[in-house]
């Protein structure tokens, strides 16, 4: 059986010379190939001419109106500060026996804020108060012996007349009275000088009491009980200068540097939008204080006052501020003239050589249009021409952006 199954096997693989060829398939594998590649091309130019609009962001056009109408002229950046801030020492060097205030403490002008030690300049006072006391007491034994000496030489004049007395003794009589009231006035200068040294011991007592200068709110604290303090400033760190800062929250006001060449813009009492960092939200009316008539070499700019309209607990010193110098305010007439133009995100202008243009959506394509600028409306911008009210502006348009292209809103 084993051997027939081999002879089998072998005439089974013989190749067979006179059977007929078997038909080809390669047109076939071509016709599919063919089919294949057209197909994946239709698919690919459906795919490409699909996704070819180029997504985009898009605003409205916002009319300009009287509430938004004021365009800034020139932004800066600054910061607020305090025109009356102080760090509150005491006057003479002693050690602190009370400490009376926190940080955020509202006090009071002359209000106890620290205590010394007071211990000598009481006993100094106590000294000169009974200098003056004895003082005054001897003033009383020289009046009562002038007015004794007086009666004296009254009596003795009445007597010379008698032949009583001796010219001699009358003569006595009004020297002594001049001796006494010599003596008098010289204790009255005693008296002067014992209530000068009173006033002088007190005022040494009451610099050991420290005060508010002026009603404010502490922000900081720089001394502890038993430290000492000092008006001047010693080595070793071991002395303090000052008790506490106080600031007054009605003088704050803001400070911005601006580069001098942008400087004539700017003009003193002109109105100001100011916004702090804090609070982006929060549009604060202010005007030019001033102009600092002097100049930073080193940055080139020029600083400027800025007075704050409206007081609030949260604007505080230190605070970055974003401020918009706006146009001069006009006359009523001119006031209640319609503004010109619209309001854009500054986001959607874009410079081509010497010309701002935007890029407005129009049948899902972009239309570039040329603009004619206005001022700044916050972080928008006024459009005087080119763009109409409720168009649609591409914003942050891709660089490479034409004319025509197709494009495509974001999805929300």
């Amino acid at each position: 059986m084993g051997v027939m199954e081999k002879s089998d096997l072998l005439r089974e693989l013989r190749i067979d010379r006179g059977a007929p060829e078997a038909p080809s398939r390669r047109p076939l594998w071509l016709a599919v190939a063919v089919v294949a590649v057209l197909t994946i091309a239709a698919i690919a130019w459906y795919a490409l001419s699909g996704s070819s609009a180029t997504i985009v962001h898009t605003a409205v056009a916002q009319p300009l109106s009287a509430s938004n109408a004021s365009a800034s002229v020139l932004d800066a950046t600054g910061y607020v500060t305090a025109r009356r801030a102080a760090t509150v020492s005491a006057q003479i060097t002693g050690t602190l026996t009370d400490v009376l205030i926190e940080e955020g403490d509202h006090v009071k002008d002359g209000q106890v804020i620290a205590k010394l030690d007071d211990t000598a300049q009481r006993a100094q006072l106590a000294q000169a108060q009974a200098q003056l006391h004895a003082a005054q007491a001897t003033l009383v034994q020289w009046q009562s012996q002038l007015d004794q000496a007086r009666r004296d030489w009254k009596r003795a004049d009445d007597m010379i007349a008698r032949k009583l007395v001796s010219q001699q003794a009358l003569e006595q009589a009004h020297t002594q009275v001049d001796t006494l009231a010599a003596q008098l006035a010289t204790q009255k200068r005693t008296i002067e000088l014992g209530e000068a040294a009173v006033r002088s011991a007190q005022v040494q007592l009451d610099y050991c009491t420290v005060r508010a200068p002026f009603t404010g709110v502490v922000i900081a604290k720089a001394a502890q009980v038993g430290e000492i303090v000092s008006p001047f400033s010693a080595g070793g760190g071991f002395t303090r200068t000052g008790v506490g800062t106080i600031v007054d929250m009605d003088s704050l006001e803001v400070e911005v540097d601006v580069n001098e060449a942008y400087i004539g813009r700017v003009v003193a009492g002109n109105p100001v939008d100011s916004v702090l960092n804090a609070y982006p939200e929060w549009k604060i009316p202010s005007h030019v204080i001033a102009i600092i008539p002097t100049a930073d070499r080193s940055k080139a700019t020029v600083k400027v006052r800025i007075a704050l309209e409206q007081k609030d607990p949260r604007i505080v010193p230190d605070m970055g501020v974003r401020v918009s110098f706006l146009e001069e305010k006009k006359p009523a007439a001119q006031a209640q003239q319609a503004p010109r133009g619209v309001i854009v995100p500054g986001a959607a202008l874009r410079k081509d050589g010497d010309k701002d243009i935007v890029f407005v959506l129009k049948d899902n394509k972009a239309q570039r249009r040329a603009v004619a600028l206005g001022g700044n409306v916050g972080d928008q911008r006024q459009v005087l021409g080119g763009v109409a009210a409720g168009e649609a502006v591409i914003v942050d348009a891709p660089e490479g952006l034409k004319d025509g292209a197709a494009v495509a809103l974001a999805k929300p």
